[in-house]
């Protein structure tokens, strides 16, 4: 059963302060599941805490701080906009067709983006919880799982626990992210989350600087990897950049996950393309070589991690 409605099944009484309610989230799912739904249960106290961070916004690391019901931070997401939602069969072979909900607007500048037409700018429009819950039901029959990616899921995490509150069918939960999440928020997602779909840039956290606007990504990624690594499945994305970054990056990034996260399994992706402002830079200006894939290839071979896709 996915976790999500699981989590309903758990009893919860919603605390008065924030600080209260964060470690009651953690102590109470660490119990075991009921029978039965219950009223409060521990996906409305999620919902609270989402409520409340919402009004002083630290979703993600960049940590804001703004009023989100009155303006928006960094990522420029107020409201929640849908760029589109389909069924998608260009995920990891396991998890397609996938029911992807690709949502505007993102914590980073990845000067690279593929998707920068949603992530830098916001396109879109608003769909209400009971929207897409209808959607999500009309399409079970084809998809797999339901899909939160964009742009960044991040932004939009109250609006997701609303509708998976309003969501009653059995599907599981993808969080499709950059993993610049705060601690926080792996807090609220731990029990929502069936599958964690994670992108590893860098090991670099100058080139995450510098070509993402993401400050002191390798300890924010690293750690946020070794909390979901505890809550659920993960696939963590590589995708391969030309030039030194095969040498620099990728030997740590996979050493990483070698020793911190064993069985996660690993999709090293050749489809790097410049796009958006990619062209600003020399070093980003092109695709991989085919010499440059068979060197990464190369690398993987080196360590012992779970590779899932061969191209």
């Amino acid at each position: 059963m996915a976790k999500f409605l699981l989590i309903k099944k758990i009893e919860a009484e919603i605390p008065e302060t924030l600080e209260e309610k964060l470690h009651l989230n953690d102590e109470l799912i660490k119990k075991p599941y009921g029978d039965m739904e219950k009223e409060p249960n521990l996906l409305d106290l999620k919902i609270e805490i989402a409520k409340e961070i919402f009004k002083k916004c630290i979703f993600c690391e960049r940590r804001c701080e703004v009023d989100r019901y009155r303006e928006s931070g960094f990522c420029r997401v107020k409201s929640p906009l849908i760029s589109c939602a389909f069924p998608h069969y260009g995920e990891e072979r396991m998890l397609v067709p996938s029911g992807t909900i690709f949502f505007s607007g993102c914590n980073a500048n990845c000067v690279f983006c593929q998707n920068w037409d949603i992530s830098q700018y916001l396109n879109g429009e608003e769909w209400s919880a009971e929207r897409l819950v209808n959607w999500i039901t009309e399409m079970r029959h084809i998809i797999k799982n339901v899909n939160f990616v964009g742009g960044e899921p991040t932004p939009n995490l109250l609006y997701i626990l609303e509708v998976l509150k309003k969501l009653n069918i059995d599907i599981p939960v993808i969080w499709n992210s950059n993993f610049y999440m705060s601690e926080e928020t792996m807090s609220i997602l731990n029990g929502v989350v069936d599958i964690y779909l994670s992108d590893f840039k860098y090991a670099d956290n100058e080139k995450a600087l510098k070509y993402s606007n993401l400050p002191n990504y390798w300890e924010i990624v690293t750690r946020n990897h070794k909390i979901a690594y505890k809550q659920c499945e993960m696939i963590i994305r590589i995708l391969v950049l030309p030039g030194k970054w095969i040498e620099e990056d990728l030997p740590e990034i996979l050493n990483f996950i070698e020793k911190n996260l064993p069985e996660a399994k690993v999709n090293l992706m050749p489809q790097y393309r410049p796009e958006w402002k990619a062209g600003i830079y020399p070093e980003l200006s092109r695709r991989i070589t085919g010499e440059e894939w068979k060197r990464a290839l190369e690398i993987l071979s080196w360590y012992s991690v779970r590779c899932i896709e061969k191209y």
